[in-house]
């Protein structure tokens, strides 16, 4: 069984695209193409399953359409509309290139010099030029890389250099 830890969202299914079973993919991460995987997590009904990928085309920068194996018809593919879509940290992390911002979220923040913990990364605010880490309370933290120290993937922890009394605000 797939954990929720074992993978990040990266879109979501939109609407039914022809007769075939192709539905459209609203993606903010294009590691799916990337990163050499056969498959993509959908939770359905509250369960990740994995779905192999027939094919897909981009449509835009933010939108392509996917054919999963075994969904062949308008209505097998209308039963998957609305379904987040998540990728496999594992495969993610295989990558030899840069992290993408989607695959933070869980990961712990903490203070480089103290080491004390600051929060876990709840979502990324990257609607503006300035990036920012939202922390499960709440706190916005820019996440620049002239902060940042230490990136470990394997024990999901970022150490930051946190500017004096920005964790006050």
């Amino acid at each position: 069984m797939i954990k929720n830890e074992e993978v990040y969202k990266i879109g979501r299914l939109g609407k039914t695209h022809g007769v075939k079973g192709e539905v459209s993919f609203l993606f903010d991460d294009d590691i799916f193409d990337r990163v050499d995987a056969d498959y993509l997590v959908l939770e359905v009904d509250g369960i990740l399953v994995p779905f192999f990928m027939e094919e897909y085309r981009f449509r835009s920068d933010s939108l392509a359409l996917v054919k999963f194996c075994d969904i062949d018809t308008l209505d097998r593919a209308a039963e998957l509309t609305g379904c987040d879509v998540y990728f496999p940290r594992a495969l993610a992390e295989e990558a030899d290139e840069q992290l993408s911002l989607s695959s933070l979220i869980g990961f712990g923040l903490f203070e480089a010099g103290s080491g004390k913990k600051v929060g876990t990364i709840a979502d990324i605010d990257d609607s503006t030029a300035n990036i920012l880490f939202e922390l499960e309370d709440g706190r916005l933290i820019p996440a620049t890389d002239d902060l940042i120290t230490d990136i470990n993937t394997k024990d999901r922890t970022i150490k930051m250099e946190i500017p004096e009394g920005l964790l006050e605000l």
